[in-house]
């Protein structure tokens, strides 16, 4: 597959930060996303990307393009910052038009793409609005519509979702896939959280202090969970599994084992699931309930937490809870214990 975008041994210094014989290949058409902790280097990656400045060292090349040293406006690139930069005196069409207004396009056209995307991100019915009558939420699909209205060759999404609430956060992320699956464009989209990595990226750098440490798909990350404690994605509960029925979003996945868990996801295929450990349920004895699922095993790992409790649970499936200390003490559990660990459907999150 041909390279969106690629960044051959790239470096730069400032004062008190580097980064460090970058070499990255994105592939056209595909969503990747930049893993890292504040402080990493992620948003200076994009800027040098975007053209907000010149490395010293390295080149940039965007659909076999070598843009190292053109300005940002001749690179066809589309850049969302974390801060979003609308413009606080247009309203939210006059902002998305902005920049086909700025390349001479006429206004029929500007009209049919603003309408088209304005439809696509569920934002019809803001058009006339100005941003300060907007959620952050809003404000995110603004600026997202803004980046796309210019056909741009690949768009950069600098912490997307950093400034929204968890439920705005995941109706985000639906429109986030649904954009890129019906535009097809390159995207590499910033980000601190794992989670959220997992959910959307078809593959995943991580980059630490100004260098990138390793790259894969999310599935390779997922394995990485279990075979090596120190990796970024360790986590407990990231379940892999396999689509094997799906209908009205609620889907069964085959996670090996002979255990089926039940997930409200449309997603197919290779997938992987992750449940809190504060949203499970543990009984000693496999009454009826309105979970769907329910997974069996013995307690094999207890840990203190004060007022709560951290139990392991072995088995065909391991799976880790959180639960209360007087159920703990209740339940009267032990290493050894035979327990059932009982979660809802809407509690599995399909990364």
């Amino acid at each position: 597959m041909n390279a969106g975008i690629a960044v051959e041994n790239l470096s730069n210094s400032w004062a008190n930060f580097s980064l460090k014989n970058i070499n990255l290949t994105v592939p056209e058409g595909s969503y990747f996303v930049l893993l890292g902790p504040t402080g990493s280097g992620k948003t200076l990656l994009l800027e040098a990307i975007a053209g907000a400045y010149s490395p010293t060292e390295g080149r940039i090349f965007v659909s076999g393009e070598d843009v190292s040293h053109l300005p940002p406006e001749k690179r066809r690139i589309s850049y969302a910052p974390q801060n979003y930069l609308l413009f606080e005196n247009m309203t939210v069409r006059k902002n998305i038009e902005f920049g086909l207004h700025a390349r001479g396009v006429e206004e029929p056209e500007r009209k049919k793409r603003s309408a088209h995307l304005l439809e696509m991100l569920g934002i019809s019915n803001l058009v006339d609005r100005f941003p300060k009558n907007l959620s952050g939420g809003e404000r995110q699909r603004v600026s997202l519509a803004r980046a796309l209205a210019v056909e741009p060759r690949a768009v950069l999404l600098d912490e997307p979702l950093s400034a929204v609430d968890a439920e705005t956060k995941s109706t985000i992320m639906d429109y986030l896939r649904r954009v890129h699956k019906q535009t097809g464009v390159t995207v590499i989209h910033v980000t601190h959280d794992r989670f959220e990595a997992a959910s959307l990226a078809d593959r995943i750098g991580v980059i630490r202090e100004g260098e990138i440490r390793e790259v894969g798909s999310p599935l390779e990350f997922s394995q990485k969970a279990y075979s090596k404690p120190e990796s970024i994605f360790q986590s407990d509960n990231l379940i892999h599994g396999s689509v094997i029925r799906s209908e009205a979003n609620l889907a069964l996945v085959d996670v090996g084992a002979g255990n089926v868990i039940e997930a409200i996801t449309d997603r197919t295929g290779q997938v992987m699931l992750h449940i809190r450990p504060e949203s499970i349920v543990i009984l000693k004895h496999g009454v009826d309930s309105s979970a769907r699922n329910r997974l069996e095993g013995t307690v094999a790992e207890v840990t203190d937490l004060g007022a709560t409790v951290r139990v392991g649970i072995a088995g065909g499936t391991p799976i880790t809870a959180i639960i209360t200390r007087r159920s703990f003490f209740e339940m009267d559990l032990n290493i050894g214990s035979k327990v059932y660990a009982l979660f809802k459907a809407t509690s599995v999150e399909v990364l």
